[in-house]
């Protein structure tokens, strides 16, 4: 277990309330949901590995200042904070993305949306073994809520689990992969964030991802389409990295700097109401009844594990003043 003593797990430690924390990871995975709108057009003329290495390219404008400002955070961090980082930034930030990009090329998309569901699964796992994190009996129905209305929100019916058994297991082992990763760095953002503040954090994880992505690129001559890229839609690409990219992770890290990994990472499932809401209004994409019924459930269960997550520090509270 990576907990030590004296760094046990202290929300609303970061000045804002617990509550607030976890709408505040719940508004970052949002933004996320900004992603598709804008990624799917580059994908026409460009690889995977061009756009995510772009974005990444451009957001070292923040990272740079990020990194030095914060470095004397940073450089206190032992092996295992390090080892986490470099999860998060090489895991998360990179080899996630484009596994996930990856699937939908692979295989059904269907089926790499159901899979990346999952994500919850690792991250709360992660948080038991990494953070020491014991769940109440109340936050299991608020799991299965959240996950029930991320899927209705994400398809409306019960139709994909069809193309679970359609030969697409390329695709799916990517979108499980992928989801693993952003579980794990999940748990491990929380973990550092123990000692490094949530902008320093977000800097480190987009530098750190330059490196595997650079390599990646090169050994699939992808600079060429990167360029090209920036030459034909530098707008879209800009956006990509400025709103689900840096926005985004700067509202759910400053989230979870206060929250427990295994109530962040149902908050993150607010993203598919995003982008389903989005697909609506700019591409004609019509929203049925099951996922507005997923879209008010999703939201209602995010905001009750907000409530609960404020009784919990109260709770604790009480309980070392009267021990």
């Amino acid at each position: 277990m990576l907990a030590r003593n004296g760094l046990r797990e202290r929300p609303g430690a970061s000045g804002i309330g617990v509550g607030t924390g976890v709408l505040l990871v719940a508004l970052g995975a949002a933004l996320w949901g900004t992603d598709g709108v804008l990624r799917v057009p580059l994908l026409r003329e460009m690889s995977p590995a061009a756009i995510v290495l772009g974005e990444h390219l451009i957001l070292l404008l923040y990272s740079v200042p990020a990194v030095v400002f914060g470095w004397g955070a940073l450089r206190r961090l032992g092996g295992r904070g390090w080892l986490a980082l470099l999860v998060i930034g090489w895991g998360g930030s990179a080899l996630a993305t484009l596994l996930f990009t990856a699937a939908f090329l692979a295989g059904d998309p269907t089926v790499a949306i159901l899979l990346q569901k999952t994500q919850p699964l690792f991250a709360i796992a992660l948080a038991h073994l990494v953070l020491g994190e014991r769940l109440k009996l109340a936050y299991w129905p608020l799991f299965a809520a959240a996950m029930v209305g991320a899927y209705l929100v994400s398809f409306g019916n019960l139709s994909p689990f069809a193309a679970l058994g359609s030969d697409a297991g390329a695709g799916a082992l990517l979108a499980v992969g992928a989801a693993a990763l952003w579980g794990a760095s999940t748990a491990l953002g929380r973990f550092v964030l123990r000692d490094v503040p949530f902008h320093a954090l977000t800097g480190a994880r987009l530098l750190l991802a330059l490196a595997p992505l650079a390599v990646i690129a090169l050994a699939q001559d992808a600079f060429g389409e990167m360029g090209a890229g920036f030459a034909s839609q530098p707008g879209r690409l800009l956006l990509l990295a400025l709103v689900p990219g840096l926005l985004g992770l700067l509202l759910y890290y400053r989230g979870l700097s206060s929250t427990r990994a295994s109530h962040a990472t149902l908050a993150e499932l607010a993203f598919p109401a995003t982008a389903v809401a989005l697909n609506w209004a700019l591409l004609g994409v019509a929203v049925n009844a099951g996922q507005v019924v997923g879209f008010l459930l999703l939201w209602a269960a995010i905001y009750a594990l907000g409530r609960l997550a404020g009784r919990t520090v109260d709770d604790a509270h009480k309980t070392q003043e009267t021990g």
